[in-house]
């Protein structure tokens, strides 16, 4: 009964087999196998490429793909990637930004497949990339289906020593974790069945990053927007996170503005600095002060939802997630001149762990 409602509902929507969007040249790897000689430096010039082609335990690999419909009603994040703990196992998560409600659909570790040549990564049906992605996920006669076509994509600069987001950071081996930005803001096109209705996100924003490694911090703070009321493609990220560091800890932070065609990065290599923190059940307020600027952060949570994050690979702790709080997000330069001044709904949350561990 599933396979014909999926197919119905496939022809229905009008979707074609994601395959199509594969060169036929293109090479779809395993866990274990040799993607190639050229493969090591790819990937290091690329963060949005499958890190973890090495790795056989204690390590985790996911992405983070947020959708957001373009009137705003509908809101959704779904995280595919392998978990290479005591489980060995592939996922996607969802979060329904509207409920708070999530799922977590597992597949065999046999069932993920990488490209050797690009961003691109199987999980059973269900394919990812940078320029599309396709869902089959659920049982029973209530399946999540659906394609959506990233357009106009706004890539995050990688530079030599300065490989992403993370910075320098990016070349410490033994980091418990890692990240990556792998679109600031892009159009979508596509349409999903949900819950017994098709949700259109033509004309809707998206937001793609990702983290890998062994484990999630023990406590964090991250927030993400590109839905401002400005109307244009502003996009902001900020994590706070208390990182492990030879035997003892600090507080780490990244992140970027994205306005007025400028890219504002901030993070502990930059040599920026968290002045003001304050923290409480629904609020949180932050202030980062860089060499030519000032960030000021003031976000409000939303519905949370239940998610699962890695520790020592194993997808085995629970956190919470908004997709739908407010933030407002204040750019100052040095003398004090606001450069930009915006609110978002729609924005990505999490508070995880004790805060008083990120106190600066």
């Amino acid at each position: 009964m599933k396979s014909i409602l999926t197919a119905i509902i496939i022809l229905f929507l009008g979707l074609f087999f994601p395959k199509t969007n594969c060169a036929q040249d293109e090479r779809f790897c395993r866990i274990g196998d040799n993607p190639g000689v050229f493969y090591g430096s790819k990937q290091l010039w690329n963060p949005e490429y499958f890190q973890g082609f090495k790795k056989t335990k204690n390590y985790f690999e996911g992405w983070y793909f947020k959708v957001v419909s373009a009137s705003g009603n509908h809101r959704y994040a779904f995280i595919p990637g392998i978990s290479l703990g005591a489980d060995p196992h592939s996922f996607v998560q969802v979060i329904d930004g509207k409920t708070g409600e999530t799922q977590y659909h597992r597949f065999a570790i046999e069932e993920f497949y990488y490209s050797s040549k690009r961003f691109a990564v199987w999980v059973g049906p269900n394919f990812f990339s940078a320029d599309s992605f396709y869902v089959e996920l659920g049982k029973g006669d209530n399946p999540i289906i659906g394609k959506a076509i990233i357009s106009n994509r706004i890539e995050y600069p990688v530079k030599l020593f300065s490989l992403g987001i993370m910075g320098w950071y990016r070349f410490v081996p033994f980091m418990e974790c890692f990240h990556g930005v792998v679109s600031l803001n892009h159009d979508l096109e596509g349409k999903f069945f949900i819950d017994n209705e098709v949700i259109s996100f033509d004309g809707g924003k998206g937001y793609i990053e990702k983290d890998w490694g062994k484990s999630m911090p023990s406590a964090w703070i991250w927030t993400q927007s590109n839905t401002f009321n400005d109307e244009s493609n502003t996009s902001f990220m900020l994590s706070v996170a208390n990182i492990p560091w030879l035997g003892k800890s600090f507080t780490g932070f990244l992140g970027f503005l994205y306005a007025n065609g400028n890219i504002y990065k901030f993070g502990t290599y930059t040599g920026a600095k968290v002045i003001k923190l304050n923290w409480n059940d629904d609020n949180i307020e932050i202030t980062i002060e860089a060499k030519d600027f000032t960030i000021e952060f003031i976000g409000l949570k939303g519905k949370r939802g239940e998610l699962l994050a890695p520790v020592s690979g194993d997808m085995s702790r629970t956190i919470h997630e908004s997709i739908d709080a407010v933030i407002r997000v204040i750019l100052k330069d040095k003398n004090g001149k606001t450069l930009y001044d915006g609110s978002a709904i729609n924005a990505g949350l999490e508070l995880v762990g004790d805060p008083e561990k990120l106190k600066p």
